[in-house]
């Protein structure tokens, strides 16, 4: 949005002031609906996903489109496999469970001692795991590393018996069926037409496959499997092909039509089973196979099965698999909430619609596994495949918003599963509870960064998500649940703050490095939004603790009743109280703009609203924009909601600018090499959820965050923010 345009925006919402709703003091009035449901005919469900199926007519990168199950994905290009990789370098074709981990041996014997360093905290020397670019640093951050697991792709030649290319195939069309999780695909070879459909099982980390063609030809058309070897890849393919000797795959039992393999990279073993209708096995190399369908038959079907362990259950068939794909899916659509916006006159209605359906199938798939997803979900790797922990409320808060609140439920306990590694960090630095890491392998350790263990954003994640979960479902059973979670980050909050003697406050940092992670660790202290999110966590975790029949907490009393004021400069909220320069340093408005998230992320009751307001108008027009990611536009809309002005919040969310573009796959672009962002696409879902449903003390009004001008808002099922 150019600056003239948003200032035009700016006028007509503020002087139509029918067009936007009143400002209602959330203290006079009762939290919105929790079902969020506006009064609407019934939404034809199905209708809404077949108007954004996604149709791809090309091999092209930013077209890729995967199916899974929230723990697994298999990425396919235009052929309904990972046919032509080569033609996929932005958006690799990879195929990725979160169980899929390897190490390379750690010779050196490296431990995250051999990474820390010390900084002074008000006088007191606390280590950090910050030395990421030592030998020790450097191990200890690339070590784990998220897998490919296989690459499943046709063997196709032409008449003339040379491979054939992307080019050589013709009336290439692929469908992605949102209903029931069906990718199909169609494409002629010299003539021949090629019929594909592929489905991965809902429960079990399986690829199926079904080929149809007038008189199959194996010499012509086969399956090809193979299995790479790992890397350390920052961002993208981790596989590795050229280093056959240094793994093995090895056949443990076959017959006529099955396979087990088992795979071994260093420490790392897993295994890979495959069945198929008829036909035969051929050993192509040490890592590769070929699967030939049986000559003339006009059908063959597949199944690929990947396990950490080894599985003797029956694999389930194709049709199976694509029947139990098909309950699943349309269970999903059915039983969560949707927002249809097809009456909308704006004509960004449309593209809005699309980028939200095709976030909820992204984030199904992606983000809904047992432990947090890395931010490229099971596409490829990001950060070595590791979770970022700050993340994953931008990941999976919008299950619950969308009435999915199982699907969260699935992550959240990974939490105490590493509760023990949380205590230990904590302890290590001198305080009490659990401090929660951020960049994290499978077994929740931190890795070393300059950055991301002075983070603290993350701290307050296990209470909100905790409370998102209670209020889809306030029963008892959740309040036990997740109390150790709660409380133990609670407790760490509690002793973290420093205790100013001359000024009677508590102080957050130094050490540390706020959301917006452009400040120095040694002199950042006090940022806006971890101020108001640090005073957020506890009020809540106080309130599990009166709704258990607890008494408060005295010393989490002593931090709230005394935290610092959040910090301003003529009249606007700034970045933290030691950068407060942010509207007069063009350097400080770049990155997240995370001062707006103390009254979007949360409604924080210190914030001045019309103070608020104003800093959201000059953030608008003054912010580095193609700095920012992708879940800030979101986070801009939320603020904009609460603060009343639901036309900016529309502006945010359809900002033109390189991180808010959403490829036709669905997913959100950032910059060569990160060419997908799931938080982008959580964001979106609760930040639209928001503005359907709308908050506690939001106007009573439906779709309380649209704007009334252009926007027609049916929705169902769906809860708004506390």
């Amino acid at each position: 949005m150019r600056r003239r345009e948003f200032l035009q925006s700016m006028s007509a919402t503020v002087a139509g002031g029918a067009l936007a709703p009143a400002i209602v003091d959330r203290a006079d009035t009762q939290p919105s609906d929790p079902r969020g449901v506006v009064p609407s005919d019934a939404i034809d469900r199905r209708a809404r996903l077949a108007r954004h199926a996604p149709v791809v007519r090309t091999f092209e990168s930013f077209s890729a489109l995967s199916v899974g199950n929230g723990a697994f994905a298999f990425t396919a290009d235009a052929t309904g496999l990972q046919t032509f990789p080569d033609e996929y370098k932005e958006l690799p074709l990879a195929t990725q469970a979160e169980w899929g981990w390897h190490a390379f041996p750690n010779t050196e014997r490296f431990q995250e001692r051999n990474a820390l360093d010390m900084y002074d905290a008000h006088g007191r020397q606390v280590p950090y795991l910050s030395g990421q670019n030592g030998p020790a640093g450097k191990y200890l951050r690339e070590n784990p590393q998220r897998l490919s697991l296989a690459r499943i792709g046709f063997a196709l030649r032409g008449r003339d018996g040379t491979a054939a290319r992307a080019t050589d195939l013709k009336d290439v069309e692929q469908r992605l069926d949102l209903w029931s999780g069906t990718l199909e695909s169609r494409f002629t070879l010299d003539g021949r037409a090629v019929h594909v459909w592929t489905w991965v099982h809902p429960a079990r980390d399986l690829v199926a496959l079904r080929v149809e063609s007038a008189e199959l030809d194996p010499a012509r058309l086969s399956i090809l499997v193979a299995f790479p070897f790992a890397s350390v890849t920052h961002t993208g393919d981790p596989s590795v092909w050229s280093q056959p000797a240094l793994h093995q795959t090895r056949i443990v039992d076959r017959d006529q039509r099955s396979v087990l393999w088992e795979r071994k990279l260093d420490a790392t073993t897993y295994w890979a089973r495959a069945a198929w209708s008829g036909g035969a096995l051929v050993t192509v190399g040490p890592h590769e196979f070929r699967v030939e369908p049986s000559a003339g038959a006009s059908r063959f079907e597949m199944v690929v099965d990947l396990s950490a362990t080894r599985r003797s259950d029956a694999l389930p068939g194709v049709g199976t698999t694509a029947s139990a794909s098909a309950r699943h899916w349309e269970r999903f659509w059915t039983d969560g909430g949707t927002l249809d916006l097809s009456g909308s006159s704006d004509p960004r209605a449309k593209e809005l619609e699309r980028r939200i359906v095709l976030s909820e199938y992204l984030t199904a798939i992606q983000c809904a596994g047992t432990i947090p997803p890395q931010e490229t979900g099971e596409t490829f790797n990001s950060w070595y495949g590791k979770p970022h922990l700050e993340m994953h409320w931008w990941h999976a808060a919008h299950f619950p918003l969308w009435d999915r609140a199982a699907m969260l439920e699935r992550s959240l306990p990974w939490y105490r599963r590493i509760l023990p590694v949380a205590r230990e960090n904590a302890a290590r630095q001198g305080y009490r509870g659990a401090r929660w890491p951020k960049m994290v392998g499978p077994d929740g350790r931190d890795s070393p960064s300059g950055i991301g263990v002075f983070l603290i954003w993350q701290q307050p994640h296990p209470i909100y998500l905790s409370e998102l979960v209670y209020r889809a479902r306030p029963d008892r059973r959740v309040l036990e649940a997740y109390r150790d979670l709660v409380f133990a980050s609670a407790e760490f909050m509690a002793s973290y703050p420093w205790w100013d003697q001359a000024q009677r406050r508590y102080v957050l940092g130094p050490p540390l490095i706020p959301a917006q992670e452009s400040h120095p660790p040694r002199t950042t202290f006090n940022p806006t939004f971890e101020l108001a999110y640090w005073a957020f966590g506890l009020s809540t975790a106080q309130r599990w603790r009166e709704r258990l029949g607890l008494a408060r907490e005295p010393a989490w009393d002593r931090v709230l009743n005394a935290l610092s004021a959040l910090p301003m400069r003529d009249g606007l909220y700034v970045n933290a109280e030691s950068a407060p320069t942010t509207f007069t340093d063009a350097n400080q408005r770049r990155d997240h703009p995370t001062l707006l998230g103390a009254y979007g992320f949360i409604a924080s009751p210190r914030v001045d609203r019309e103070a608020m307001r104003r800093t959201l108008r000059r953030t608008f027009e003054t912010w580095q924009w193609p700095d920012t990611w992708g879940w800030d536009y979101p986070l801009v809309a939320m603020t904009a909601a609460r603060v009343g002005e639901p036309s900016l919040a529309i502006d945010a969310l359809m900002m033109d600018t390189p991180k808010n573009r959403y490829h036709p796959n669905g997913h959100n672009y950032q910059r060569p090499g990160l060419t997908i962002y799931l938080p982008g696409n959580g964001g979106l879902l609760s930040a639209t959820a928001m503005m359907a449903a709308g908050w506690d003390g939001a106007p009573r009004t439906s779709a309380p965050g649209f704007p009334r001008d252009g926007w027609t808002v049916r929705a169902e099922r769906l809860r708004g923010l506390p």
